[in-house]
């Protein structure tokens, strides 16, 4: 048994080093953990002008790295709840509108050797990390590894999260996967995000603190969704390209992924994986043809192109087997007693069509 002896007050927390999620263990050898490195010719800065000093002695303090969608959408119903909430983002005009919303906001580049948010980071008791891997160059947080550690083992966290992908886990012909298939990803950014999950899981081990890691399926939400897609008549990304003709796609409601994050804070376990993902993994054909009905039937003749066909094509041809497989979210619901809000896409994009007003407005 090793104990690790955290500074500013916690107890401290035992835990078996030998210990480790077996979805971690078992990793093709291709993906390499991204090692600490020495950072002593990093120069740091320390700002609090935005903050309240005195809101350092709120038992509940987050910083997000990534206020993205999710990252924005969770800060918004934490800071509801009463905690203090901080973030960051990468150009000035997000960071005015976050502002705006209440939020404080640091500017992050993670091609800069000047990290000015580090120092700050030891104030937080939760971490939620949202920011994904770079190609060619990893985690842009871990990238500074060794004073990153030593910033957090004097500090104040309990708690980190780690938002990922099911894309990990590569192909599995269809079948069902859990935390404990191999993961074997396909793709540059999912050896890289594989790679930054372990070097997240062996910073919480050396800090003795619990990190989880999240693997998202395809976030949806108000304002990112088939219902939107259709509605704004945009033409499909290249993700949804590559998606079209798949038999399985998982996904999961953003209101669903802040419900797990809550429940994650309020049961930490050492070192856990999660697969965040609904009920039902649907063809993505068979999403946007739902959408299409439901759009027509709140807003009659407001479409004029052709309803999106569905897909014939045979399990056969070439490239429809690829990405296959059905992720299951049984650890999520037994470990974190979660019940999805939205268990399959339906309930899902009817939440979202009931919440706008008008045919090209979505409520935030």
């Amino acid at each position: 048994m090793e104990i690790c002896q955290l500074s500013g007050g916690f107890a401290t927390l035992p835990f078996q080093s030998t210990h480790a999620p077996s979805a971690i263990t078992n990793v093709s050898s291709k993906v390499e953990t991204p090692t600490f490195i020495r950072c002593s010719t990093i120069r740091t800065a320390v700002n609090l002008s935005h903050s309240d000093k005195s809101e350092w002695q709120s038992p509940n303090r987050m910083l997000i790295l990534g206020m993205g969608f999710v990252g924005r959408i969770f800060a918004e119903k934490i800071k509801n709840q009463g905690w203090v909430v901080s973030g960051t983002c990468t150009n000035v005009m997000k960071k005015k509108e976050l502002e705006l919303s209440g939020f404080d906001v640091h500017l992050f580049n993670a091609n800069e050797t000047t990290l000015m948010i580090l120092p700050t980071l030891k104030n937080y008791t939760h971490l939620l990390v949202s920011i994904p891997p770079l190609e060619g160059t990893g985690d842009p947080m871990l990238e500074h590894g060794e004073l990153l550690r030593s910033t957090l083992m004097n500090g104040h966290l309990q708690w980190l999260g780690y938002l990922s992908s099911t894309g990990v886990y590569g192909h599995s012909g269809g079948a069902w996967v859990d935390e404990d298939y191999r993961a074997n990803p396909t793709t540059e950014l999912g050896r890289l995000r594989l790679a930054a999950e372990k070097g997240w899981l062996n910073l919480g081990r050396d800090l003795g603190i619990s990190v989880q890691v999240f693997r998202l399926g395809g976030i949806y939400g108000p304002g990112r969704s088939s219902v939107d897609t259709i509605i704004k008549q945009l033409p499909l990304s290249e993700g949804q390209k590559m998606r079209r003709s798949r038999q399985y796609t998982s996904r999961i409601h953003v209101d669903d992924i802040c419900q797990v994050l809550s429940a994650s804070i309020d049961k930490p376990s050492a070192w856990n994986v999660y697969n965040v993902v609904d009920d039902d993994p649907a063809p993505r054909e068979e999403v946007f043809a739902y959408a299409w009905d439901l759009v027509e039937k709140k807003w009659p003749g407001l479409l004029k192109h052709r309803k999106p066909r569905e897909n014939t094509e045979s399990s056969n041809e070439k490239g429809s087997s690829r990405g296959e497989k059905r992720v299951s979210n049984a650890r999520m619901k037994k470990e974190l007693g979660v019940r999805l809000q939205h268990p399959s896409y339906k309930s899902g994009l009817q939440s979202i069509i009931n919440q706008m007003d008008k045919p090209y407005q979505c409520s935030p």
